[in-house]
């Protein structure tokens, strides 16, 4: 076997290994889609109680004992889409993060939270851009607004099905 055919055989195998461990209900590419209601909170105010968390977490300070709730980053702060980074504090790993934010005829807020892996080939994520969003979510207390409910699912999410935002 010539050296151009074992590296063909090598890479089909490389494939064939990457494939048989593909669950085809996540998104292809390491990221998360969820939405956010707030039936009696208005878009200006949770758009603004998330953008204090974030520069509360703008530095390392917050995870010096381990978790990942540091290193969030402001990029464009208007309460129609906030655009935000959130950078893992060890291997310095950037998630984009986007929320788009939609007041309610009654008074209430929907936000449209997105969060995705700015490493081209992360496919499995360990429901790090689900948490990026969680964490924001609770840690800012907006959780506990009133009627709050979020929706998501393992098609729009990355590892849905096994989120641990504990060790986050």
């Amino acid at each position: 076997m010539s050296c151009s055919q074992m590296l063909r055989a090598l890479v089909v195998v490389a494939v064939a290994l990457s494939l048989a461990d593909w669950n085809s209900a996540y998104p292809i590419h390491a990221q998360c889609t969820l939405t956010w209601t707030f039936p009696e909170t208005r878009c200006l105010n949770v758009c603004t109680t998330l953008i204090m968390q974030m520069k509360k977490w703008s530095n390392d300070s917050n995870c010096v004992n381990g978790g990942e709730k540091c290193l969030y980053t402001v990029k464009t702060a208007n309460c129609d889409k906030l655009i935000a980074t959130h950078e893992t504090p060890v291997k310095h790993y950037v998630d984009d993060q986007t929320y788009t934010f939609k007041n309610d005829s009654s008074g209430g807020c929907t936000v449209t939270g997105y969060s995705t892996s700015e490493t081209w080939y992360a496919h499995l994520d360990y429901s790090t851009n689900y948490c990026n969003m969680h964490n924001l979510l609770t840690g800012s207390g907006l959780d506990k607004a009133p009627g709050f409910q979020e929706k998501s699912n393992v098609n729009e999410c990355t590892q849905y099905d096994a989120i641990n935002c504990v060790k986050y």
